[in-house]
């Protein structure tokens, strides 16, 4: 079914005198389109959380349309078409008054998702709201994952929300990424500060000369960590200071937060924001896109987790694609965070064994990285 969840796409749907018969309306606000819907044939149309004019309402239903009505009182939208970005979440946000952030958007629908019971509503409607939103952003989220109709070559990088700014770790994390950015490659994070905002500041500066990324991270500096006061202010600085030339071209990345954690907010250097309320379905998602392999920067209980989680999708190649599992930092992932042996062992006789990496090399992984994918287009080329 054709699904249309923009203002523009329904115009567009309409101009073309394409029929809306079997179509899937999603979100929209059609009060001053009610002549357009009653000369339209509505055979099997459904209208997701659309806003409709009282009797056109009443002739929609009379005609055999599906109408699944909007929710009240919430701050966020179930039905919505498309992903966040930091300036929707972060409208009202002003840097130089830093509890401002109480304003926006994200802060709101945190504060309402904790009121609620967490993640643990008593409420059936809150709970289908949020499962409607989630599946929602996971829609939106495939369209984000092509770029001209083609996928993405899509690569994520783990590591702790607590590497700090100004750390060696963090630097070697926004080298990398932008690195990566630079050649094409689709950065994707858990969206949240730590390793996660360094992912996503490389790729921001990827089409920017090397020494202003130096000068942003000496900004950060003064804010090392998200529990500062400060750390959204100072990541606004570099925004305002470095502004992104061209997202489509280099400094497009995702990151895919959850308010499960909304106390940490998400970082605003990810130009796409695909927020979940349920975890488990952002973390097993964000793994799953990540075809092109991921990078386990030193991170700690989170990200070992997600180790494991990606282990057993390649284990048992439960999605489709055996992609690289590479480690930045020897002495941390086998000494004091001492995953690599146990993995290495793990995946003796399977496949996966000959995708996996351990090195303090930057380059080593950009390497792999690119090796892998070069492997990849040459499959598809063959057929």
């Amino acid at each position: 079914m054709t699904e249309l969840e923009t203002p523009a796409a329904f115009e567009q749907h309409l101009r073309e005198g394409r029929s809306l018969a079997n179509v899937i309306l999603q979100g929209l606000d059609l009060r001053a389109c009610s002549d357009a819907l009653l000369k339209a044939d509505l055979t099997g149309t459904v209208f997701l959380g659309c806003v409709l004019e009282p009797a056109t309402l009443q002739q929609v239903l009379a005609r055999g349309a599906m109408v699944f009505p909007p929710f009240s009182g919430l701050p966020y939208c179930p039905y919505r078409g498309t992903l966040y970005t930091p300036e929707e979440l972060y409208a009202g946000f002003d840097p130089t008054r830093p509890d401002t952030y109480a304003d926006t958007l994200d802060a709101r629908i945190y504060a309402h998702w904790n009121s609620r019971g967490g993640a643990h509503p008593p409420s059936i409607l809150e709970t289908l709201a949020q499962r409607l939103h989630d599946h929602a952003i996971s829609d939106a989220l495939e369209d984000a994952l092509l770029d001209q109709g083609r996928p993405r070559r899509v690569v994520a990088i783990m590591g702790g929300h607590s590497m700090l700014r100004g750390q060696e770790d963090y630097r070697s994390v926004a080298e990398l990424a932008r690195a990566l950015a630079r050649l094409g490659f689709f950065l994707v994070s858990g969206g949240g500060p730590g390793a996660m905002e360094a992912t996503h500041l490389g790729a921001w500066f990827a089409g920017r000369a090397d020494e202003d990324l130096d000068a942003a991270l000496a900004v950060l500096a003064r804010a090392p960590s998200y529990k500062d006061r400060d750390w959204l202010a100072r990541a606004f600085e570099v925004r305002a200071t470095w502004p992104l030339r061209d997202a489509a071209a280099m400094g497009d990345s995702l990151g895919i937060p959850t308010w499960l954690y909304g106390h940490e907010p998400p970082n605003p250097f990810a130009t796409r924001i695909a927020k979940y309320f349920a975890n488990s379905v952002r973390e097993e998602g964000l793994l799953t896109i990540a075809r092109g392999g991921v990078v386990y920067s030193p991170g700690s209980a989170g990200t070992v987790q997600e180790i494991f989680q990606d282990a057993c999708q390649n284990h048992y190649n439960t999605v489709g694609v055996i992609s690289p599992m590479l480690f930045l930092g020897r002495e941390f992932w086998t000494k004091t965070r001492p995953v690599y042996p146990l993995l290495e062992h793990l995946a003796l006789g399977h496949e996966y064994a000959r995708h996996l990496l351990l090195t303090d090399s930057k380059e080593d992984i950009v390497r792999a990285l690119v090796r892998f994918d070069a492997e990849r287009q040459a499959l598809a080329r063959a057929g």
